[in-house]
């Protein structure tokens, strides 16, 4: 597994930023973090803690949704990208795959994936390249190529939402939630293959997770929200091991594990912030 540390070159920087939705909801309170190029950094924490906002507000889809970056910046190779639309971002090989495994319901699962090279310019040897590149890494999804992505499993719309994502030949991916609703074995399938592409491909990612165990043991970085604010960052290996992350997130302690409901939030809070 790459080492993150030998990582050299940081392809996306997010400084200080604060996001806003509807002019009056501060939902991001000055969130900073990095992701070098070839690696796989983990977005951790609870559901609200910010973290789909966080990858909105870097693939620049917040707009739709009537929120803004206010402050800070968010630098993609250097380059200020915050005037950029979503597709011009895609365009520059960022592109995000949605929570809830979006797929066009009416059509083909190879048409949907076909969609995702849309804004490339491209012929269509190197198209057919990169759609049998994705059939190499999901052989379930060439198997049910030809059936409606309406009618497949959520484990291929969730293969189908990130083979659109590969079709593109992005660089960077924001992948959020990929865990939500799949049973355990199917979110170990997923997960080996974010580490393949990015060992193979060398696809670096950017991920938002509830699951902590298994982002964490998939990762060589990670950062955990709460609030809108990032708490604690670290390499993965050390937040696996960190007291706190065992205990808020993993559900273990000293004591031995316990039920996550047992553990009263604001405990956490006023150590990671004060």
């Amino acid at each position: 597994m790459l080492d993150a540390a030998k990582t050299d070159t940081t392809l996306l920087e997010v400084n200080n930023i604060e996001v806003i939705y509807n002019h009056v909801i501060l939902v991001l309170k000055g969130v900073s973090l990095s992701v070098p190029q070839g690696g796989i950094t983990a977005l951790l924490g609870g559901n609200g803690a910010g973290k789909t906002t966080t990858l909105k507000a870097i693939s620049n889809l917040l707009h739709s949704e009537r929120g803004e970056v206010t402050k800070g910046s968010i630098l993609y190779r250097g380059d200020a990208v915050a005037e950029l639309s979503p597709a011009e971002m895609v365009r520059r090989g960022v592109v995000q795959v949605m929570e809830g495994r979006h797929c066009f319901e009416h059509l083909t699962v190879e048409e949907n994936l076909m969609t995702g090279a849309y804004t490339r310019k491209a012929n269509r040897a190197e198209i057919t390249r990169s759609l049998e590149m994705v059939y190499t890494y999901f052989p379930r999804l060439k198997e049910r190529r030809k059936s409606q992505a309406g009618y497949t499993s959520g484990g291929e719309q969730q293969m189908v939402a990130i083979g659109r994502a590969l079709m593109s030949n992005p660089e960077t991916v924001l992948l959020d939630e990929p865990s939500m609703g799949l049973a355990p074995q199917l979110v170990e399938e997923i997960f080996q293959i974010v580490k393949s592409l990015n060992e193979k491909e060398g696809v670096s990612f950017l991920l938002a997770e509830q699951n902590t165990n298994v982002a964490l043991r998939y990762a060589h970085y990670g950062y955990i929200l709460e609030s809108g604010r990032v708490v604690m960052d670290g390499p993965a290996a050390d937040l696996r091991e960190n007291p706190d992350v065992k205990e808020f997130y993993l559900g273990i302690s000293d004591e031995g594990r316990k039920s996550f409901r047992d553990v009263r939030s604001y405990r956490r809070r006023k150590r990671w912030l004060s």
